[in-house]
């Protein structure tokens, strides 16, 4: 079974992945450039930021998990991160060094940034915009099993009912082929969420 997420060959199609510093967000972005990219793919870094004004204080780039175990592996294609002239440059210094890392391991695939603003303090909703403006064909989601987590991030808003996390939401409720992808350990492998294909296990 290969979930629906490959195409046949020529047909070049939009990828985004969920991106920040959590290990989950990590555990999607690696299963996505080894085992869901085709050569000629775009990848899209979808990276979502508060609105502006909010009241929502801000968790800074600057943070050592921001320097995730995924853009620590060798690569020479990735500069180091210089020194950091506030959280907006420290942003942009980690999305770059991921962009570079996708671009050395995938050096096909086009990688894209895309940063968003958090429509009316709705992820799912603001993700969902995005999938649909840039015209993704496939989906990628950080998961955690049993949880009302998503890349860190509790559901908010009224498009969900309670107790649903944004990744079930995201599976359910997108319009492209959404994939929620839970990571189990080092080596462990992966366990995959679809809408049709639920618990299926990949090794590593």
């Amino acid at each position: 079974m290969d979930g629906g997420w490959s195409s046949p060959a020529g047909n070049k199609r939009r990828v985004m992945v969920l991106t920040d510093s959590r290990r989950e967000s990590n555990g999607a972005l690696e299963w996505t450039l080894h085992h869901a990219l085709l050569e000629h793919d775009e990848l899209i870094l979808l990276h979502l930021e508060p609105t502006v004004g909010s009241a929502t204080p801000r968790r800074s780039s600057s943070s050592p998990s921001m320097i995730s175990s995924f853009l620590c592996r060798p690569s020479s294609a990735v500069s180091p991160i210089g020194a950091e002239n506030g959280e907006g440059k420290a942003e942009l210094n980690f999305l770059h060094a991921m962009r570079a890392k996708c671009e050395a391991e995938q050096p096909k695939v086009k990688v894209l940034i895309q940063r968003a603003e958090i429509e009316g303090n709705d992820k799912a909703a603001t993700i969902l915009a995005q999938a649909k403006l840039l015209l993704v064909d496939l989906l990628v989601v950080g998961q955690r099993r049993s949880s009302a987590i998503l890349c860190g991030c509790r559901i908010g808003g009224s498009i969900s009912s309670k107790g649903t996390s944004i990744a079930e939401f995201l599976i359910e409720n997108s319009e492209c082929l959404c994939v929620g992808v839970q990571k189990k350990g080092q080596n462990g492998g992966y366990l995959l969420n679809t809408r049709t294909h639920k618990n299926f296990w990949l090794l590593a």
